[in-house]
């Protein structure tokens, strides 16, 4: 008998089990106590439900370096019609992991991609000076957001809406800069960083606040294997090829480099793992 066929037949049966567990409506997570002076962690998601998909590293940031997390809803989703909806979704999902919440307007930017950013010069300009607005105001530390081949059009969008954002800020304003991955891996992270069981399993809950989304696409069940499969690929993209991977269960990968003096400067000399014994405030300069 082929000694996988149970490894298999009981990962098929926890999924099937996984679609009859509740959506949402869980009490919140007790949120650690955060100095009024806390270094600030701003998100920028493409999307409702991106903050927790990519939230590996924030969450850990606010529960172990007492960072105080934000989350910009860049957009609220081309569909309108469910725009309120997703909002509402969106701030159950903050209130339960213990993020913040900002809206950049009413229903959310729209046009969020290369195509406007190249034909329509007076929308993109009004995007990216609310973004840079948003920066200005919360002047945070450290900022998470796509990379620039992410595939999806709203989180490449995202990406360059970004650097324009902090361009126009001028070379006086710095910070760490994180990007993220989901739909589109990138070539060359230098950062991968473990999650605990317990962090995997309210990151996932968080996402089922997202109902619309994953009664559609039950996508918050894969997360788990996502981050695995992060694991299999970052041991090497992030540690070198032919190198030995960590002996995480589960990771999530990033980019991370600095903002300063008007471009994005290097920081890490060679690829990073960060392990849930490490703590995460000692990948940054704060």
């Amino acid at each position: 008998m082929n000694p996988y066929q149970r490894f298999v037949s009981e990962l098929a049966e926890l999924m099937a089990q996984g679609k009859a567990m509740p959506l949402g409506g869980l009490p919140p997570r007790p949120r650690p106590p955060t100095k009024d002076d806390a270094p600030k962690v701003v998100l920028f998601s493409p999307h409702p439900d991106d903050e927790v998909i990519i939230g590996g590293l924030p969450l850990r940031l606010m529960r172990e370096a007492g960072m105080n997390i934000v989350n910009v809803a860049v957009t609220q989703g081309s569909s309108q019609a469910r725009q309120q909806e997703r909002l509402q979704e969106l701030a159950n999902c903050c209130h339960y992991i213990g993020f913040g919440l900002i809206q950049t307007r009413e229903g959310g930017l729209g046009g969020i991609n290369l195509k406007s950013r190249s034909q329509n010069a007076a929308h993109w300009n009004n995007a990216v000076v609310r973004i840079a607005d948003i920066l200005a105001e919360q002047r945070p530390s450290i900022i998470f957001f796509p990379h620039d081949d992410d595939w999806n059009s709203s989180h490449i969008g995202t990406h360059h809406l970004l650097v324009d954002a902090l361009s126009r800020l001028g070379p006086e304003f710095a910070c760490h800069t994180v990007e993220t991955e989901f739909w589109g891996a990138m070539d060359d992270p230098n950062l991968m960083v473990e999650s605990s069981e317990q962090d995997v399993a309210e990151l996932i809950a968080a996402l089922t606040f997202h109902k619309g989304e994953v009664q559609r696409n039950p996508y918050h069940l894969l997360m788990p294997a996502w981050l695995m499969d992060n694991v299999r690929r970052g041991g090497e993209l992030v540690g070198g090829q032919g190198g030995a991977a960590p002996d995480f269960l589960f990771g999530t990968i990033y980019r991370l480099r600095r903002w300063s003096q008007g471009k994005f400067q290097r920081i890490l000399a060679r690829g990073r793992f960060l392990s849930c014994a490490e703590s995460p405030s000692s990948l940054f300069e704060l």
